[in-house]
């Protein structure tokens, strides 16, 4: 496929925004994978990566490519899914990898291109070519079946296969990558932070059906937010679900977030106001620098009735 330099980019910068290592969990499961990781990493063999959305695909290749030596700029994401993709030419590439994300949505004539491209002896001219790192949503035994994908193909792309389990399937790794987002948010957005076992205890019940990314967008909110009781309304205000929809998810929550938090913040000072000022409306209005009538009206507002001795309401 033909990637403009514009495009990839785009691509990179995306893998190395959104990915993160792959962390070393506790589960039977992910210990088999850093076993086999490194001796698979050296071998040159195509790998392809079967999991559900959110598991950790992409961030499993990386790991592969870093393994083996590549750095990111040596790395190219294909969105196989993108109706305006062409087939990527192997001898620009360096000899680095590729990363075809959702292989499975490849059109039959981009799956010959990529055969004739990738795995013909003729082509390249003896130069050496990229290594292949497929990904898919499912398993390709059916489309191979069906006529979907080829199965020259397939015999071709799935030198090794690891299967990533679903978050629910790996509940022992859930608080090892909690804290692990928890660090690398708390890095990112300078505000220390850790998660309570209150919230792991509630993050290990869960069932995350967004697998691993809704664990790093829950804990993110987290972070961000400073408060856990208003972050975690947040998140149940979201539905708490998968996040397959990114931004429109991301953008409910993070404006329910910081409506919340404003409020509570207002509520605080207001309070703070009138403990100094021994509950002198007139004077916590100064200090507060609003008006006696606006002070009113927010003392309406967040419940504190006119009785300093009855304090909050509800």
């Amino acid at each position: 496929m033909h990637l403009t330099a514009q495009a990839r980019e785009v691509s990179l910068r995306a893998l190395s925004d959104t990915e993160v290592r792959f962390v070393n969990g506790v589960s039977p499961s992910t210990e088999s994978f850093v076993r086999a990781l490194h001796g698979l990493a050296q071998s040159k063999a195509p790998v392809l990566i079967i999991g559900e959305s959110g598991t950790g695909k992409s961030t499993l290749a990386s790991e592969i490519h870093r393994i083996s030596g590549g750095t990111i700029e040596n790395m190219v994401p294909v969105n196989c899914g993108d109706p305006e993709l062409e087939l990527l030419r192997s001898e620009s590439l360096h000899a680095g990898t590729v990363l075809f994300q959702q292989i499975s949505q490849l059109s039959a004539a981009q799956q010959l291109t990529m055969l004739q491209r990738f795995f013909s002896a003729k082509d390249g001219n003896g130069a050496s070519k990229p290594r292949l790192i497929a990904s898919s949503r499912h398993t390709l035994n059916e489309d191979v079946r069906s006529g979907k994908f080829r199965e020259d193909l397939y015999c071709r792309i799935s030198g090794f296969c690891l299967c990533l389990p679903p978050l629910r399937q790996r509940k022992e790794d859930i608080p090892v990558l909690a804290q692990h987002f928890a660090a690398k948010f708390s890095a990112l957005l300078g505000r220390p932070t850790e998660l309570s076992q209150r919230v792991l205890q509630l993050f290990s019940e869960h069932s995350w059906p967004g697998n691993i990314r809704e664990l790093e967008y829950a804990v993110r909110t987290i972070v961000a937010i400073g408060d856990e009781n208003i972050a975690l309304a947040a998140i149940r205000a979201s539905g708490f679900k998968g996040i397959g929809d990114h931004a429109k998810v991301e953008s409910l929550s993070l404006k329910q977030a910081s409506r919340e938090a404003s409020r509570r913040a207002e509520r605080e000072l207001i309070l703070n106001a009138l403990s100094r000022t021994h509950w002198n409306r007139k004077r916590a209005a100064r200090d507060l620098q609003i008006s006696y009538k606006a002070l009113l009206y927010k003392l309406k507002q967040i419940g504190i009735d006119n009785d300093p001795s009855l304090g909050v309401q509800g």
